[in-house]
């Protein structure tokens, strides 16, 4: 196993991390296989679409590397790990509804192949199966902790809504939406590790503050490869955040630094709901020029140096030289 820098750096890849919990990982795939049987023929179909359209697994991935790099190896990891991603199963289905989305991974999204009343009730579903699988765990500090961070992700999505379109939304009022929407249940994952290893309060909260700020460095690239790649890349339509009236920290940054001309092309494109008088490749243009992408970046890295920071009072081993390298991977995606 490389050993990992202290700011970071390592020879480690994103496979071999992978690999350190790929048994755990193929156990939570038929976890989320069983659990989505069901006599009505619809529920089966659309789950195995849902499943069969992949997806990175990175918080059942995280989960499991916090377990063991507390020390925990029971069978609840894998449990709790496929909560987890039925949680967030269960919210993609709800956001594409909200956003109109047409196309998820590459290909049509469940709303636009089955409609959004079927979409909606399989979202509920999943929310449903998600809490009954964390109550058959009989442990309510879990179990309220699933249910809070659900609570904060549906209060993320609301207040995204509220800031629809909303050309004076701040930085920091695009970061807590962040936080509740994405961060919180990656701090969710990583707490829970120690939680089960029964490591004291010290090591969950520092854990849970990894968590935290390695989802908002997350969704702040997931952000700024929105703003920058390219549909074949991303498997889904480019700039689609700023066409669906969410202003991102990039647009957020080029509105502050790019004065009034900025502040009009941004305009332009909320109110065109796409890019009709603005082009996309002027925007982005604009954006580099101004240092508004350079700037998100800047600060997509300070959570990932915060994130390395936490791991501190854990011991050095294999799972954790892998947590500690999920901060450098992250600022380098393309996808």
């Amino acid at each position: 196993m490389a050993a990992v820098d202290p700011v970071g750096k390592s020879a480690l890849s994103l496979r071999q991390i992978v690999d350190l919990v790929e048994d755990d990982l193929a156990k939570v795939e038929e976890l989320f296989e069983e659990q989505m049987r069901s006599d009505i023929p619809l529920v089966s179909e659309i789950a195995r679409y849902v499943r069969d359209g992949g997806g990175k697994r990175i918080r059942p991935a995280l989960l499991l590397l916090a377990c063991r790099a507390c020390g925990y190896r029971g069978d609840r990891a894998v449990l709790l790990a496929g909560v987890v991603e039925f949680i967030h199963s269960a919210t993609l289905l709800h956001d594409d509804i909200i956003d109109g989305a047409t196309v998820r991974r590459g290909r049509r999204s469940v709303n636009s192949r089955w409609g959004n009343d079927i979409t909606v009730l399989l979202g509920d579903f999943l929310y449903t199966k998600a809490m009954s699988m964390a109550l058959s765990q009989d442990n309510l500090r879990i179990l309220r902790l699933l249910s809070d961070v659900t609570l904060r992700m549906i209060e993320g999505q609301l207040l995204e809504i509220e800031h629809d379109r909303d050309l004076e939304v701040t930085p920091d009022q695009h970061v807590d939406i962040i936080r509740r929407k994405t961060a919180d249940l990656f701090s969710a994952c990583t707490r829970i590790g120690p939680m089960l290893a029964e490591m004291g309060d010290e090591r969950e909260q520092a854990m849970a503050r990894y968590g935290l700020n390695l989802g908002i460095c997350f969704q702040m690239i997931d952000d700024l490869l929105d703003f920058t790649a390219t549909e074949e890349v991303l498997g889904k339509p480019v700039a689609s955040d700023l066409r669906d009236g969410k202003l991102t920290l990039p647009a957020i940054f080029l509105r502050a630094r790019g004065g009034a001309p900025a502040r009009e092309k941004v305009a332009a494109v909320l109110e065109d709901r796409g890019f009709t008088r603005v082009s996309r490749d002027e925007l982005v243009r604009l954006a580099w020029d101004t240092g508004a992408i350079d700037e998100a970046r800047r600060l997509a890295a300070d959570y990932a140096q915060k994130a390395l920071a936490d791991l501190a009072p854990f011991e050095r081993g294999a799972y954790r030289e892998a947590l500690a390298y999920l901060p450098e991977f992250l600022l380098s995606r393309d996808r």
